[in-house]
């Protein structure tokens, strides 16, 4: 097993590919040139594709919170991204909402999800169910022993899984829990009061937020209509109320966390826009990497998929975790660091009043380059993501 990588924990926008050159033929008398060097743009272009995945799967996956954090998940699906961050990441001040009445309704959706549950909540993982005893053979005790007793799971290859588990070794208290029946629509906000006293003894009470950090991955409203238009606009207002709904719980100075896919029809949903009319400032967003969360799989909306004959679960799931991904990080508007940008433009105006009007030609153009570098990289997202259509596995 090789070495693994170390995660990052600091906010970083890892999105700073090269820039892409695209080649540019031209016309050229005759078929027989143009044709060849069509193929040749085609295949430098490819290149130049499969080299900009390859450094995007190189980069350092980021993590956008700490495991003291309190954190909300939200629309957790089978709970296993919420049981990555409990046996991996050493979160311990986790709150993971599902859409499911009850413990008995999502198992029915998601049949795996009793493990995740007895990770998240500290409990003994489950173990397979073992043949029953014939009547007339006795019970001679072994029938309580463990499975994992009788057949030891081998050691690692190496020491890398040991330090990795040591070093996320719990050290606080499983405060964890799982809440059912929340829709990130309506969910009713988390908050405290706190009580501060001045020197003149007079005392002032305010309610607030307790969660640091509000995840939602993958929002979906799942396949309600056919139409490409309703279908998009189903899932902005999914997301518009998820924001409304989620700014009271927010801490002060804490973040929204929003992964979605990338491509087609995602970007159509302009999600750092309808954050801002819900009064967020979006910050940054950097590559969603799976791997650094082991153990969690792509849940469907609908639920796992069952053969329509025998009604078990299909053997051939789609997995949606390795298609790339995106997330994109929210602060409330007033709490959230004004835009390098505009920090230059204070700076010039109030410590150098005196600036000539060359220089502040100069920070135009720096503000129109950075603006274009932006605008190539989204481009470069789009070209970079396969376009599927949501049907195919929603």
């Amino acid at each position: 097993m090789g070495k693994k990588r170390k995660h990052q924990n600091h906010f970083v926008d890892s999105a700073n590919a090269k820039k892409k050159t695209r080649p540019n033929p031209g016309p050229a008398p005759g078929g027989g040139p143009s044709r060849a060097k069509g193929k040749g743009a085609g295949a430098a272009d490819g290149a130049k594709k499969k080299e900009q995945k390859q450094y995007h799967q190189n980069q350092q996956p980021v993590i956008p919170f700490k495991p003291e954090d309190a954190i909300l998940l939200i629309g957790e699906g089978d709970l296993s991204f919420a049981a990555s961050l409990a046996a991996h990441h050493g979160c311990r001040n986790l709150t993971a909402t599902v859409l499911e009445k009850n413990e008995k309704e999502l198992l029915e959706k998601y049949p795996h999800a009793s493990e995740n549950i007895a990770k998240i909540t500290g409990a003994a993982v489950p173990s397979k169910p073992t043949k029953p005893a014939k009547d007339d053979e006795e019970d001679d005790g072994d029938a309580s022993e463990p499975e994992e007793d009788e057949e030891p799971t081998p050691a690692p290859a190496d020491g890398d899984d040991e330090d990795e588990e040591e070093k996320y070794k719990p050290t606080l208290p499983n405060n964890n829990k799982i809440l059912y029946n929340i829709d990130a629509r309506t969910m009713k906000p988390f908050t405290k009061r706190t009580t501060t006293h001045n020197h003149h003894g007079n005392s002032t009470t305010t309610k607030h937020g307790v969660f640091k950090r509000i995840i939602f991955n993958f929002p979906h409203v799942g396949g309600k209509s056919t139409d490409r238009n309703r279908q998009v606009r189903y899932n902005q207002e999914l997301l518009v109320a998820f924001f409304n709904s989620a700014l009271p719980s927010l801490a002060p100075g804490g973040t929204v966390i929003v992964t979605l896919f990338e491509g087609d029809p995602y970007t159509l949903w302009n999600v750092k826009d309808l954050g801002r009319h819900a009064g967020f400032q979006a910050l940054e967003s950097f590559r969603f990497h799976s791997k650094a969360y082991p153990g969690y799989r792509h849940a469907r909306t609908l639920g796992v998929v069952r053969d329509k004959r025998s009604g078990e679960a299909s053997g051939a799931a789609w997995k949606g975790e390795e298609r790339p991904a995106r997330t994109y990080l929210f602060m409330r508007k007033g709490e959230a660091p004004e835009p390098l940008s505009v920090q230059k433009k204070k700076k010039r105006r109030g410590g150098e009043e005196s600036s000539s009007d060359e220089e502040e030609e100069e920070e135009e153009e720096e503000e129109e380059e950075e603006e274009e570098e932006e605008e190539e990289e989204e481009e470069e997202e789009e070209e970079e993501s396969e376009v599927e259509l949501y049907d195919d596995w929603r």
